[in-house]
């Protein structure tokens, strides 16, 4: 990468998670802090969707004091973030061998790092928004999106979908993963936008787009209130960040089920 874009961090981050009307617990888990910023959303009965959600959230937040660090270079960057999926997702296998009646939870896990390098896995989603136009960075490891890909539906088809949640790939301590990990070209000015489905599968792209023009936390706010405007089915986390000069003074945090 070019070395200018080396000098951008999150300048700038506002997030937000909520139970959605038809939930009785927030299963997803957030992060954020000035090196990576990280959505889980968790799946499994008797609370094993929120404990795998916190797990690997709990995963990531122990790589930050290693992250954050100035000297450590892109390629070793990269190999952290890439080992922490298996450590992820040992991480809860070994709490479903302690707890039987957890076997069969997961996560998902898409999380973005500075100088900007997304890590992913499942269905939540990532979005750039440059020059008022919005992009999916991320891509569904969900069965309809396989269809998509091989020409067998389209987009239009997928909203009312049966299988549109059935996830090809997620965090379940089985250690049958290919997580994606991409590096992406930055610019000052950016916006990213992390989010778990239930916003995506309620809240179309241009309303994302029209949201994410004001202050983050306006911002966040808008599309928390979007969701519920629109049924709220599934739990919503969202975390938007704007790249800059300086990176914001900001606490590790986590946030909903990871709480």
């Amino acid at each position: 990468m070019a070395s200018s874009e080396l000098q951008l961090h999150f300048s700038k981050i506002a997030w937000r998670s909520e139970i959605g009307l038809n939930r009785e617990g927030n299963e997803d888990s957030g992060f954020t802090s000035p090196a990576v910023l990280a959505v889980a959303d968790g799946m499994g009965g008797y609370a094993g969707g929120e404990i795998a959600s916190r797990a690997v959230v709990e995963k990531l937040a122990e790589l930050t004091p290693v992250l954050i660090n100035p000297e450590l270079d892109n390629d070793s960057r990269e190999d952290l973030l890439r080992s922490s999926i298996e450590e992820m997702d040992a991480a809860i296998a070994e709490i479903g061998a302690q707890r039987p009646e957890l076997v069969g939870m997961g996560t998902t896990l898409t999380a973005l790092a500075n100088y900007v390098l997304l890590l992913h896995v499942g269905d939540s989603r990532a979005y750039r928004i440059r020059n008022n136009k919005i992009e999916l960075i991320s891509h569904d490891h969900t069965v309809v999106q396989e269809l998509v890909d091989q020409g067998r539906l389209t987009l239009d088809e997928i909203s009312d979908h049966p299988q549109r949640s059935f996830l090809t790939q997620a965090l379940m301590g089985k250690q049958n993963l290919t997580p994606v990990l991409i590096a992406y070209p930055a610019q000052k000015g950016d916006r990213f936008l992390l989010c778990s489905d239930g916003l995506t599968t309620v809240v179309d792209e241009g309303s994302i787009l029209k949201a994410m023009q004001q202050d983050l936390e306006s911002a966040v706010n808008s599309l928390v209130d979007l969701t519920y405007n629109n049924g709220a089915p599934d739990n919503v986390t969202v975390i938007a960040t704007e790249l800059g000069d300086s990176a914001v003074d900001l606490s590790p945090t986590k946030f909903g089920a990871a709480q």
